[in-house]
């Protein structure tokens, strides 16, 4: 096995704005801001459970 982590690439799709307070605060939990900004995160249980909360408004790629 390599050691390399395993990422994910998630890249906002739509506005956080009008979201509730909790999906906002996620985003930014996620480095993402604005629309078509994207991030390489750690595969992790955390992140997988952010990625959950804000699905409608995000792509994951890997």
């Amino acid at each position: 096995m390599s050691d390399a982590k395993k990422t994910v690439r998630v890249t906002q799709v739509a506005s956080g704005n009008g979201r509730k307070p909790g999906q906002q605060d996620t985003l930014k939990g996620l480095g993402l801001n604005k629309i078509n900004r994207s991030r390489e995160l750690e595969d992790t249980p955390a992140v997988r459970g952010m990625i959950r909360k804000v699905a409608h408004l995000v792509k994951v790629e890997g």
